[in-house]
């Protein structure tokens, strides 16, 4: 590489006002105030809070484009750190395209990709050598159980998967093994973990290998050790630069702020652009206090706020801003746009049930697409996996092309084609690809030689590998043990296969996952999918509950199976909102706005509040990907394990503007009524047979109810309420111990009352509490 022209002006000096006095160059133009101020202010810190859809991208590369323009530093001289490689190579590509003659910037990339460039040029001071490999995570995983092994420590009661998560937690959080508390070293293998750590790390030294946490754990032990290599990258790096600050862990905290002390923290020049409101990665181990707390460790920086949003319409940034106003550990600030239309208001949809709600996605969507909408505008954003496999069932049976993103299909993923195997197995004994598939799914201590022999006799007796594997277990071929195993499989399958004529599928499944100790498995995984696999088999037990027999249903699957698994040109896109952030789209759907569901119940009773508002900001994240509308949506029933369970609207729904969402309710046990016109904080958090009386709307109906005689119903601004609500008659038209019927439920008797709320202990769903508007007398 040639060297670079000499600068013009000295280093840092300050050109704003220079710019002001002349034209200001093309880059420039088209830069509301707020993004060419951040793109102009290069000298000191700077934080830039980037709402949703208002051009960070755009303000980070045109600030880098700037310094270099100016040649207020050579591109060598940038450190630009991102959270992807391929935004690094995005925004490289921009550069190039507005500055002449760019030949690259050396210093652009992950934290771990800058950490692990900086380890190679120093690696003997960390007790490595330069060409040091980087394990993935079966390494990891298998250096774990040696190590294991070596301690005499039960694999199966201490998992090393779940070993491996402690120690992935404690990277993110800078902590070698001396740094580790020992309230949290003793949660593991009986106090032993802080030892495995130390035996791990000194593993990897003999290895000459870096697992991907060391990677920055050892590049700020390297700092903090050797002052002069520190010293070194201050001097190097005049310009430091991070995109998705909200989303960085302890570690890389540590790592920035090491290398932005080559100067006062006032006068460093360190610019952080983020959003503290799409901070939605605690789960795995980001800190939203870092961007919160920028102001404190650089003090007298300047913030500049981003708020002119290039995306969405009015009604949508209204609702977005709202509702993430209701978290506490936030910065600040309110999106807004240009367009004068407001645009469509937010709808909330109350649907029954779940699988009504598919089929109300998918009629809009239908009737989108009639109108010239593509396929392709249209996403549906769910908070757990678990909830893809009704659309993608709905859409199959309606013919519309749908793609998964960040993840395969539901019958795809890998804990269903197993749990498939087992079932098509059960049915079919002669499908040796079922029997291969399970044979050591979970881990039954079976080597390849053993089912090398299986496949011998197999093939040599002309026979299904199940009936082969029956005959070796008569014989001596084998040793004890693998005998041993593999006549309890055989036994255990010839035990489904007799149940299977007698029990639902649904249940067929649960009892196989259990016994063959699958879901044991699962339980021991402790890495962050185990939770979605369990829940993703409990979709898949659910799903079967329509199904009579097991063969209707594997012939169902096969069909569903057998469609075109190439992803359309035009498609809808399912994901999760995890999986969402950056992206937009001009409709977006919502569904499974329900307490518990979203708000995750698991979030909130792991995290408390802070694991509440992690939820809220993905709500927020959620809204804003929707360009023109936006569709929530919630059922009250969802059946798991055979059991219908109700659910009341997300506490989120009460949080939204009312002038800016429509509500709609399609047969909810609220009474099944629509209404309009800021209604939403009906559905509250709290028990929605009460709740619904703390809105302006209802108090206002009180006074109504309370002005004249006799019930009849209400009338919320100027929208008819069902009398199964009404707040004047406390009398039930049923009496205790009365046989009633109810359209999902069944028959059951009243064994208590409540004003218009029953209790039931129905024959089939076990005890429920219902509106009395639901039932029959039976």
């Amino acid at each position: 590489m040639s060297e670079p022209a000499p600068l013009h002006r000295p280093l840092g000096g300050p050109i704003t006002s220079q710019l002001n006095r002349q034209q200001a160059p093309d880059y420039l133009a088209g830069l509301n105030p707020e993004q060419r101020d951040a793109v102009l202010s290069t000298e000191g810190p700077l934080l830039v809070l980037a709402g949703a859809g208002t051009g960070k991208t755009r303000v980070l590369t045109t600030r880098i484009a700037h310094i270099l323009n100016q040649r207020l530093a050579w591109g060598s001289q940038i450190l630009a750190v991102t959270f992807t490689n391929k935004a690094a190579g995005e925004m490289k590509k921009r550069i190039h395209d507005q500055v002449p003659n760019f030949d690259g910037l050396p210093w652009m990339g992950t934290f771990h990709s800058v950490s692990a460039r900086i380890l190679r040029a120093h690696a003997e001071l960390v007790d490595l050598k330069p060409q040091f490999t980087i394990l993935d995570t079966d390494d990891q995983i298998r250096l774990i159980k040696q190590l294991l092994e070596a301690e005499n420590i039960d694999d199966k009661r201490w998992p090393a998967r779940q070993f491996a998560g402690m120690l992935d937690a404690w990277k993110n959080r800078g902590w070698l093994p001396k740094d580790v508390p020992v309230t949290e070293g003793g949660v593991f293998a009986n106090g032993k973990s802080l030892k495995l750590y130390a035996d791990y790390q000194a593993r990897l030294k003999v290895l000459n290998a870096a697992d991907f946490g060391d990677l920055l754990l050892e590049c700020i032990r390297l700092f903090r050790e050797n002052p002069e290599v520190l010293a070194e990258y201050h001097r190097k790096f005049r310009y430091m630069l991070v995109d998705e600050y909200q989303d960085s862990n302890t570690a890389q905290y540590l790592w920035l702020r090491l290398l932005a002390q080559g100067r006062p923290a006032s006068e460093a020049n360190i610019c952080v652009v983020g959003d503290d409101d799409q901070s939605i990665y605690g789960w795995r181990g980001a800190e939203v206090d870092n961007i919160l707390r920028f102001e404190k460790d650089f003090p007298g920086a300047k913030v500049i706020k981003l708020e002119r949003n290039y995306r969405s319409t009015a009604n949508i940034l209204k609702a977005a801003s709202t509702l993430i106003a209701f978290n506490e550990g936030r910065l600040g600030k309110t999106l807004h746009t240009d367009v004068a239309e407001a645009g469509e208001p937010i709808s909330f949809t109350q649907v029954y049930d779940s699988e009504e709600e598919a089929r109300t996605v998918g009629e809009e969507i239908e009737q989108y697409q009639r109108q010239g909408e593509s396929l392709n505008s249209m996403a549906i954003l769910v908070r757990a996996s678990f909830q893809m496999r009704e659309f993608e069932e709905r859409f199959i049976t309606l013919g519309l092309n749908y793609r998964v993103i960040g993840g395969p299909r539901f019958y795809e993923r890998k804990e269903i084609r197993d749990a498939l195997a087992y079932l098509r197995l059960v049915a079919q004994p002669s499908d040796d690809l079922a029997f291969e598939r399970i044979i050591n799914v979970p881990k039954r201590g079976l080597g390849d030689s053993t089912v090398n022999m299986l496949t011998a006799t197999s093939r040599h007796q002309n026979m299904p590998l199940l009936q082969a594997t029956r005959l070796m277990v008569e014989t001596e071929d084998l040793k004890p043990k693998q005998r041993t195993t593999l006549r309890n499989l055989v036994a255990q399958f010839d035990n489904w296969s007799y149940r299977a004529d007698s029990l639902p599928p649904y249940q067929l499944v649960e009892q196989i996952l259990e016994e063959s100790g699958y879901m044991d498995m699962l339980a021991a995984d402790k890495s962050a999918e185990s939770q979605g696999r369990k829940e993703n088999l409990k979709e898949l037990s659910r799903s079967m509950e329509e199904f009579e027999t097991l063969g209707g249903f594997l012939e169902h699957i096969s069909l569903v199976m057998d469609r075109d698994s190439a992803d359309s040109s035009d498609a809808v896109t399912i994901m999760t909102l995890h999986s969402a952030k950056g992206l937009e789209y001009d409709t977006v759907f919502l569904p499974g706005w329900e307490d518990g569901t979203f708000p995750s119940q698991r979030s909130m009773d792991e995290s408390g509040r802070a694991g509440l508002e992690e939820e809220r900001r993905l709500g927020y994240v959620g809204i804003t990907r929707g360009r023109k509308r936006v569709r929530i949506s919630a059922a009250q029933n969802r059946r798991i394990h055979g059991l219908w369970q109700s659910a009341i609207p997300s506490r989120f729904i009460d949080e939204l503007p009312p002038d800016a969402v429509v509500v709609t309710d399609r047969g909810s046990a609220y009474g099944g009524y629509s209404y309009g016109g800021g209604a939403a904080s009906r559905f509250n958090k709290a028990d929605p047979f009460e709740s619904v009386y703390e809105t302006p709307g209802w108090q206002r109906a009180r006074a109504q109810q309370a002005s004249r005689k006799g019930g009849g119903p209400l009338t919320i601004e100027g929208e008819l309420v069902a009398r199964s609500v009404d707040l004047g008659n406390d009398r039930s038209a049923f009496a205790i111990g009365e046989r009633v019927f109810h359209l999902k439920f069944g028959y059951g008797e009243i064994t208590n009352i409540e004003g218009n709320k029953l209790t039931i202990e129905f024959e089939k769903a076990g005890q429920k509490k219902v509106l009395e508007s639901f039932v029959k007398k039976g």
